[in-house]
């Protein structure tokens, strides 16, 4: 038997908790001294360490009382039930987490919060994984497939993706300015641009016309769950590029 300031030097549990927890009956002492101080057994401190961990997995005490002093609810269920309570929170916190990510991410390259954009980032987050990988396999090769791994994705904080946010909000930047794209800023963040994508595709041009013909399309690029952007800065884009393929089979 232990005494109070015992179990509570064992546990970290306040002496002031030990005794509303007597006054509830959820843990009572199993013997007092001549004095009146409450002495705890072996099983009183193993009932406290259930009620600890019950607490811990997010339990009520009184759902903690049903199910270790009346019986009326059992362990094993109430823990299951937690368990799948748990994991559909996670699965929705995991989901809030990825569209907030993306959401900070659209704010740098839109310059302001845009929320038709982020709207639609919402309606990409519930889409289907297996609408996004039917549309894959009838578009992409096995091999093309693979390099799909490689595109950034917008939803984890990654310094990879923050790289190509700093490219897009550069050139959604020039074109807001009225700059033509075939000037030397444009061209050379265009040029950076062109680097990233053909690392990303281990050089194979053929899968990056492929994939920049789904990004123009709104359909497509959205069965795809690719970052939305507007097609006024995808046109721009797109003369960009052109004008940068063409400079490079000069040289």
């Amino acid at each position: 038997m232990i005494s109070i300031q015992e179990l509570t030097k064992e546990t970290g549990v306040t002496v002031r908790t030990l005794r509303y927890y007597d006054q509830i009956d959820l843990l009572r002492p199993s013997g007092k001294t001549e004095g009146g101080h409450r002495l705890y057994s072996e099983t009183d401190v193993i009932r406290l360490q259930q009620i600890l961990f019950l607490k811990e997995m997010g339990f009520s005490l009184k759902v903690i009382t049903n199910m270790l002093v009346t019986d009326e609810l059992s362990l094993k269920e109430s823990l299951q039930r937690q368990l799948n309570f748990v994991q559909e929170e996670q699965k929705k916190f995991n989901r809030m987490e990825r569209i907030l990510q993306a959401v900070v991410y659209s704010a740098e390259i839109e310059g302001e919060l845009d929320w038709k954009i982020m709207f639609e980032l919402i309606q990409l987050s519930k889409q289907s994984s297996r609408i996004r990988e039917m549309f894959q396999k009838q578009v992409f090769s096995d091999e093309e497939q693979k390099l799909l791994h490689n595109l950034p994705n917008m939803s984890e904080e990654d310094e990879n993706v923050r790289e190509w946010v700093y490219l897009l909000k550069q050139l959604r930047s020039f074109m807001n300015k009225g700059k033509d794209a075939s000037h030397d800023e444009v061209q050379e963040a265009t040029r950076k641009l062109m680097e990233k994508c053909l690392e990303m595709a281990n050089g194979d041009e053929t899968f990056l016309d492929k994939l920049w013909e789904v990004r123009k399309s709104k359909e497509d690029s959205q069965k795809m769950s690719m970052y939305p952007i507007e097609e006024e800065l995808l046109v721009y884009m797109d003369e960009a590029f052109r004008i940068y393929d063409e400079r490079e089979r000069k040289k």
